[in-house]
């Protein structure tokens, strides 16, 4: 490569390395137990594990940029160590799968009642219980259906007197009816402007949502152009410190 072609990369590496610093002097400024004591367990475990990644990473890039074969130092042993450890945490956030396995009650009963036979006792026993939950069931249909044999005479007697009470009541339903038409044709315009309200919240509701997105956007603009301004002043610092370097 040329050294033209290497100027672009050169300033791009600068510009990372800067970002880096600024990214890592609150952690430097203190020191590692007094920033992790402030966490959870959860997030003190990330902290730890990502510190010692960036520091096991800076010393891999150190060894590469001087020509050693950092894939056999032991750092890099170290760092398929701590990416481990990455893996771990996730499968502690993740939440855990729902049980699958469903406990077969009949199959169950079947296995029980084969494991408990040839003894006389137990089957003596247990034939007396089906013969015991047999009559119950015998019962309770018996009653269910004297309770459905007397729901359906009290229905008759009920529906025959009810008859001959309904001739008197079909002209005050037609009333009802009458009156109920009026109400509605008067609450027809109450509902008309209730509806024109909730088109205008609407409207108003996607103006502001139209608005804050134009804020967001500006905002994102601001903070691209500040960081390319700052970019551009630690490049003419650095630029005028090498011609005074070369002036000396």
């Amino acid at each position: 490569m040329e050294a033209a072609d290497l100027l672009p990369l050169l300033e791009q590496l600068d510009d990372n390395v800067d970002d880096l610093e600024e990214t890592l002097k609150p952690i430097l400024e203190s020191p590692v137990s007094e920033t992790s004591n402030k966490l959870p367990v959860l997030d003190k475990a990330k902290f730890h594990v990502l510190v010692t990644y960036a520091l096991e990473s800076l010393i891999f890039s150190y060894l590469r940029l001087h020509g050693v074969n950092a894939k056999e130092h032991p750092v890099f042993r170290e760092l398929t160590r701590v990416k481990q450890y990455f893996g771990k945490i996730q499968a502690l956030e993740t939440e855990p799968e729902q049980r699958t396995m469903t406990l077969d009650k009949e199959a169950a009963g079947r296995f029980i009642k084969h494991g408990l036979a040839g003894n006389d006792k137990l089957d003596m026993k247990r034939k007396e219980q089906e013969a015991k939950e047999k009559a119950r069931a015998q019962l309770k249909a018996a009653l269910l259906a004297k309770k459905a044999a007397a729901s359906e005479t009290s229905s008759r007697n009920h529906t025959s007197s009810s008859d001959a009470e309904s001739e008197p009541d079909n002209e005050e339903s037609d009333n009802e009816e009458f009156m109920i038409a009026g109400s509605e044709q008067m609450t027809m315009p109450v509902e008309t402007t209730q509806s024109e309200n909730t088109q205008e919240g609407k409207k108003k509701k996607d103006k502001n949502k139209h608005e804050t997105s134009k804020a967001a956007r500006k905002r994102k603009k601001r903070s691209k152009e500040e960081q390319q301004e700052r970019k551009k002043e630690r490049r003419q610092k650095k630029t005028e410190a090498r011609k005074a370097s070369k002036a000396k």
